[in-house]
């Protein structure tokens, strides 16, 4: 009789709010009020007393310690008619663990396993459409069956066992909000996670091609572990019961703490196998002390750990900004950023999980952790990338610097390979100029010392001294310029005042300090002889002018005569006649040059040009 009294109550309750609303017909309902019984049956239990509950109904404040399965019953009128083409659905935000509904004393849905392994909808929201044919204009009664688990028997509060409050509306009005909170609370949550699985095997990938840089081993670790954690939110049907679940997803955390750790320190260039011992311990330490502390102590014992753990990464990111602050100042401030909003998210998780703050919407920091993740691997990228641009330049110039050096070694072995031939080359020389002076010399001064014929001895005397300068040329050092200059003069000056041509030489005024090779000197001095016999045989002058001149590089003569010039049918042929063609040979072989300028009646002028 009571419990028949409070349904009355409560189905007149429900039917003056209707009343009084606005629009009451087409209006959502929002139920915040139901009945609830403590009961494993498979119906409501109407003989068991049944006691009003405000929705939400968390069960950590309403029956501590309670765990199995509890009974709503609400009553409510349709917002719309059921004879009405619109589809009615009732919108639930949050049912923790799992439930299944009646309307009318008929089971219209089931949300998965109610037993042990029972699904996981925690995180999921639910959109239960009502069958027109079951539904009635009044006194509708929609009963709940909820299983969750106590709060002493998980490791974090969202996981506890509740129910939020009820709206029941048109389905095409009530789909946008499920969408939406499904979308922020499963699709939202499994998008990240594969974005950071590809990341962390991006990472692993670029630790495999440098594993001098530890860090990215530990990043992408920390990218895969906490990918896999992540799963609890969207992995409804596991094969694991409460204890076996609750046990797994709290452990999973260690292992993804030691990996941030790790990162941060390696990161700031700080080893410690000290650290590295006791975060490998503390993986196992913590399934361990979950384990002997047995489900009952879940929650409590895995606060303890979640804030030791909030403690060994705020210390870690702490020492990572005093090495980056030291070493790599520029990047300090977006690490800075990075780590407050990392501080932040931990502490209203912490505050969440300990009821100093409200349950917010979307779990901050299932939401803000790969956010800073994608950031951090960002900046790594472009570090790395960075660096792979550096490198390549670095390759770019070692191999400019490869080919340089490859160049020059191969100057080197020819010019090794010049001296080579040059060494033969004046070995051989010196042979055949110690031939020529032991042998051809002896035999043409002993003609020009025998001979009864001034005719021969002349031309003997004539051939010893070509063969001496042959043998200076071969086997000579480099002579004075200045002497050379006024051997020269003397010879010429001599040659034509024989011939009765007057001579006019000048030479350079200041001191000359040049070397001229012998064989350029050889060469020369037959250059001379040679236009000095053109004009003594040929041009029928009476006056010859010669001048020198020395520059920087080079050095010229010219030698000019006021006689007949060169014939007109040797125009255009003058390397055919005159020793013109050996003249200009001779030159071309010291890198020079030798200019001949002739015309009938003007004389001729010769211009010798010689490297120094």
């Amino acid at each position: 009789m009571p419990q028949r009294v409070l349904l009355i109550l409560h189905i007149a309750l429900a039917a003056l709010i209707a009343a009084v609303a606005p629009a009451a017909a087409a209006a959502p309902l929002t139920i915040t009020q139901a009945l609830s019984v403590n009961s494993n049956d498979s119906r409501f239990p109407d003989g068991a007393v049944a006691r009003p509950v405000a929705l939400p109904d968390d069960w950590a404040q309403t029956r501590p310690r309670h765990d199995g399965s509890v009974w709503y019953r609400v009553a409510f009128d349709a917002p719309v008619s059921p004879a009405s083409d619109e589809l009615l659905a009732m919108y639930v935000d949050r049912v923790c663990s799992n439930f299944e509904v009646q309307l009318n004393g008929q089971r219209i849905y089931s949300g998965g396993r109610m037993q042990e392994p029972v699904t996981r909808n925690c995180r999921t929201p639910q959109l239960v459409t009502l069958p027109a044919a079951l539904l009635k204009a009044q006194d509708n009664v929609l009963d709940l069956r909820v299983v969750g688990a106590a709060l002493q028997q998980v490791s974090a509060r969202q996981r506890a066992g509740g129910l939020s409050e009820l709206r029941i509306a048109r389905q095409s009005e009530l789909a946008g909000d499920y969408a939406w909170r499904l979308f922020w609370n499963v699709t939202a949550v499994q998008i990240s996670a594969a974005t950071l699985l590809v990341l962390g095997c991006l990472m692993l990938g670029l630790y495999g091609m440098n594993r001098s840089e530890r860090y990215l081993l530990h990043f992408g670790a920390m990218l895969m572990g906490w990918a896999l954690l992540s799963a609890h939110v969207w992995w409804r049907d596991t094969p694991f019961d409460t204890a076996s679940f609750e046990l797994a997803a709290c452990s999973a955390v260690a292992p993804v703490v030691a990996s941030i750790v790790l990162f941060l320190l390696s990161h700031a260039a700080i080893r410690s196998r000290a650290v590295a011992a006791t975060l490998a311990a503390q993986c196992l330490l913590l399934p361990l002390s979950l384990y002997l502390a047995g489900p009952n102590r879940s929650f409590v014992l895995a606060g303890v750990w979640y804030s030791l753990l909030a403690l060994e990464v705020l210390g870690a990111a702490a020492l990572h900004l005093a090495a980056t602050w030291k070493a790599r100042r520029g990047q300090f401030r977006g690490s800075l950023l990075i780590a407050c909003a990392a501080g932040v998210a931990l502490l209203i998780e912490m505050a969440v999980q300990h009821q100093l703050l409200p349950p917010p919407p979307v779990p901050v920091l299932q939401f803000t952790a790969p956010l800073l993740f994608l950031v951090i691997g960002w900046r790594l990228m472009r570090v790395f990338a960075h660096a792979l641009e550096a490198a390549e330049a670095g390759h770019s110039t070692l191999e400019q610097r490869v080919k340089e050096i490859t160049a020059e070694i191969e100057r080197n072995y020819a010019h090794l390979s010049e001296l080579r031939v040059e060494q033969v080359t004046e070995k051989e020389r010196k042979r055949i100029a110690g031939d020529l002076h032991d042998d051809l010399g002896a035999k043409l001064l002993t003609i020009v010392h025998t001979s009864e014929s001034e005719r021969i001895s002349t031309l003997a005397r004539e051939a010893l001294e070509e063969m001496r300068l042959s043998v200076r040329g071969l086997t000579g050092k480099p002579v004075r310029l200045a002497d050379a200059l006024a051997d020269w003069r003397a010879e010429t000056v001599s040659r034509l005042g024989q011939a009765n041509i007057e001579a006019d030489w000048r030479g350079p005024a200041e001191e000359i300090e040049h070397l001229l090779p012998a064989r350029a000197y050889v060469q020369t001095t037959r250059i001379l002889r040679e236009a000095v016999s053109n004009i003594i045989k040929h041009s029928g002058a009476s006056h010859c002018k010669v001048r020198s001149t020395v520059g920087a590089r080079d050095f010229g003569m010219l030698v000019q005569d006021n006689g007949k010039g060169i014939p007109m049918e040797l125009d255009g042929k003058l390397d055919r006649g005159h020793g013109m063609s050996s003249m200009k040979h001779r030159a071309k072989q010291l890198q020079g040059q030798c200019l001949v300028e002739s015309g009938p009646g003007y004389g001729t002028v010769i211009r010798l040009t010689l490297p120094l």
